[in-house]
């Protein structure tokens, strides 16, 4: 389903900015793009959002502000600049130098800046204001979700009773279909069996098998429960795409085979029309939860 949502939180001095968008997908894949000091967190986000949705290619966006994005990450060694200060003074004096100890050549010595490591604190102090985020961005992309599903639900109900209606026709019009197809079968034949060129029990045991392969009402019946069910999983709160959808797969198995079994123009017609209804339903299914 799609969807898009943005959390922003601020959280001891750090400040995030997470951005979700959602496309259609039969699973949950999340694509996390995060700045390098939230690599190791990247399995957390994964975490948090699989927690919140069951489906979708959902991409994340997140944004981290250090409180001190001036900061340098080197500080001075003073006890090491102190020792080559002194060093360097020494071997003036020995070498009879007059010149003063110059910066330049304190700053050739590698280990008068070290780099600061930042503390695990810190980074912890960061994933607090993103976790915060992230939630606020989850809550939001499931709201939008829940209005774009309502109006998805009433199209899914729209189309539902269309095959029904066509549904309830081709149950009336199928016991009518089995007796015309047997007076035509018994007229064509009356003039063999006077002639006594086809043994009647024979005949009437062909047409008991011709209004059985034509008798479409298990299907019905099979059509009918899924259609109810269908109905129940789109009214449950609960993700149910992969429950709709392998209705759906179900729903096109008895229409195919009351099909096959149509030998009416009426019928056939009927049929084509709950393909259609069905059609429409499966492209939408891709979109539930």
């Amino acid at each position: 389903m799609t969807g898009f949502g943005r959390g922003e939180a601020e959280q001891n001095g750090y400040a995030s900015v997470v951005e979700l968008r959602s496309v259609n997908s039969r699973y949950c894949e999340v694509s996390p793009r995060t700045p390098k000091s939230l690599n190791e967190r990247e399995s957390d986000i994964q975490r948090i959002i699989k927690t919140a949705f069951s489906r979708g290619r959902i991409s994340v966006f997140v944004q981290l502000t250090d409180p001190e994005p001036d900061a340098l990450p080197v500080r001075v060694n003073r006890k090491a600049v102190e020792n080559y200060k002194t060093l360097l003074e020494e071997i003036r004096e020995s070498a009879g130098i007059d010149e003063p100890v110059k910066l330049e050549a304190l700053l050739k010595f590698s280990d008068v800046l070290e780099s600061i490591e930042p503390e695990q604190d810190t980074e912890d102090d960061g994933w607090e204001a993103v976790q915060s985020a992230l939630e606020a961005a989850c809550n939001a992309m499931q709201s939008m979700r829940l209005q774009e599903g309502m109006a998805l639900k009433n199209e899914l109900q729209d189309r539902l009773s269309g095959i029904q209606e066509k549904l309830r026709e081709v149950e009336r019009l199928a016991p009518l279909r089995v007796t015309s197809a047997r007076e035509r079968l018994r007229d064509r034949l009356s003039e063999i069996i006077e002639e006594g060129r086809l043994d009647r029990d024979r005949l009437e045991f062909e047409m008991a098998m011709l209004a059985d392969k034509l008798d479409v009402r298990e299907e019905c019946v099979r059509l009918d429960s899924h259609l109810d069910q269908f109905q129940e999983a789109i009214a449950s709160s609960d993700p149910v795409g992969r429950k709709l959808n392998f209705l759906a797969q179900e729903m096109n198995r008895e229409i195919n085979t009351i099909g096959s079994k149509s030998n009416d123009a009426e019928m056939s017609h009927l049929v084509v029309g709950m393909k259609e209804e069905l059609e429409k339903i499966r492209e939408q299914v891709e979109n539930v939860e």
